[in-house]
């Protein structure tokens, strides 16, 4: 069964937003954040991440740049993030806005040397028309010269599909048991793979179970790039790891870095 029609990308992110962190501290980790800070460093801010989730990237940068926004749309999500803000004292540093990064609210207001966008968050967005309003956005909200980072896992598309997988197992800090039984579907036609997650809480005797669905589109390098150019961006760096190794079609994930015109 196919993602519906009427499937937006945010759907399902609500539901995430407690396991989020249990999940990325067992798969991406921290293997994505000394670029970020580093990059962060290099351009100098105000810096702004879109689709921030609880902080996972936007905090550790906060730590080596004065000022980061840090923009998504999921309100559990961004709840998370205020605890970590708060507990960190970086309040000072990093604010959190509830948003639309297909309609970013900065126009007027302020303008950015750095813009990332980590994690795959533009496949996230399911159509063509929405992927260009997040490029003229963000080209609206940097500074001349600004620079627009993303990562991407490039060919989402030629994932295995499987049924009811266990893909993790473990336990939260509080002692309870957590274990992720997982699908994975394929929409060639459209170039979306959805991740059916059931995250399964266990305590004692008794356990809940949490279903949500996350789509992603697939984006090629040459397709990002392409679109990147169109909205105004001159392509400084293809990258196929954090370390800006250089580009190259094994590589599990695409790194671009742009430069606004």
């Amino acid at each position: 069964m196919n993602a519906p029609r009427d499937m937006e990308g945010w759907h399902g992110w609500e539901q995430y937003a407690p396991f989020y962190d249990w999940e990325n501290a067992r798969t991406v980790g921290r293997r994505d954040i000394r670029f970020w800070q580093h990059l962060a460093k290099e351009c100098g801010g105000p810096v702004l991440e879109l689709g921030c989730g609880t902080g996972r990237v936007s905090l550790p940068v906060a730590r080596v740049v004065g000022r980061v926004v840090g923009i998504d749309r999921s309100h559990a999500m961004l709840k998370r993030a205020w605890r970590r803000v708060r507990r960190a004292d970086l309040a000072h540093r990093l604010s959190l806005v509830r948003g639309d990064i297909r309609a970013l609210p900065f126009i007027t207001s302020m303008r950015f040397r750095l813009v990332m966008a980590p994690y795959g968050v533009l496949q996230s967005l399911l159509r063509d028309r929405d992927l260009r309003d997040v490029l003229a956005s963000v080209r609206g909200v940097l500074q001349p010269g600004g620079t627009f980072a993303i990562d991407l896992v490039p060919e989402l598309s030629s994932w295995r599909e499987y049924t009811r997988r266990v893909t993790l197992r473990g336990q939260t800090s509080g002692g309870t048991r957590v274990r992720l039984v997982e699908s994975v579907r394929q929409d060639p036609s459209r170039k979306l793979t959805s991740f059916d997650q059931e995250f399964i809480e266990g305590r004692g005797l008794t356990s809940r179970s949490h279903r949500f669905t996350l789509v992603f589109r697939s984006l090629s390098v040459r397709q990002m790039t392409g679109r990147l150019r169109r909205a105004g961006f001159r392509i400084g760096q293809v990258a196929g790891d954090y370390q800006r190794g250089g580009w190259h079609p094994e590589a599990d994930i695409c790194v671009i870095v742009s430069k606004r015109d």
